[in-house]
């Protein structure tokens, strides 16, 4: 009877342990999906403010009106794009923003018209951020995805219903001469 009652709750404090360590686990994966949402909602202010300064550069006439016209279509599209668009549209507007400022003399003439100076260093610091932005974003999809993987999390279903977290991946190389004058 002493033995099948020792057995019993040496049993009881393992599920208990287990137990705990799966909460543990389960919160642990809450938390990174929390980081991802703070990360996205931040990266998704970054690509909006990259874009919102974007448009309103090539609307200032500052710019010869190709470049206004490539650069105005380009962020608008990246306000505008749905969600399975949006990728493609910012990689667009990188593009974009690199052939318009691949010149530095172009960023020069920027600079030296009136309010050029201002919209130029917002220009270049909305660029600068959202490679930060965006790895701040991909580093917390691949911890969610890296505990995600493991056995216990699919075999107790600890993700509950979560979809699977994904990258954004886009290019978002800025351009060399917008952003050498102002480092």
């Amino acid at each position: 009877m002493t033995a099948t009652l020792v057995w019993t709750l040496w049993i009881l404090a393992a599920l208990v342990v287990v137990g705990l360590y799966l909460s543990w686990t389960a919160g642990r994966l809450d938390r990174l999906h929390s980081r991802i949402d703070a990360a996205r909602a931040a990266l998704d202010a970054q690509l909006l403010r990259r874009a919102s300064v974007a448009q309103e550069l090539a609307t200032s006439g500052v710019l010869d009106p190709a470049s206004s016209i490539v650069l105005y279509e380009a962020a608008h599209a990246a306000r505008q794009a749905e969600e399975e668009q949006r990728e493609v549209a910012e990689s667009e507007l990188s593009q974009a923003l690199r052939a318009v400022f691949e010149d530095p003399q172009q960023v020069e003439e920027v600079r030296e018209a009136p309010g050029g100076e201002a919209a130029a260093g917002e220009l270049a610091e909305a660029v600068r951020r959202v490679p930060m932005a965006r790895r701040f974003h991909n580093d917390a999809v691949g911890a969610a995805r890296r505990l995600r993987e493991h056995r216990k999390v699919r075999w107790f279903r600890l993700a509950g219903h979560a979809a699977f977290p994904l990258a954004f991946e886009m290019d978002d190389e800025p351009p060399a001469a917008l952003v050498e004058r102002t480092a």
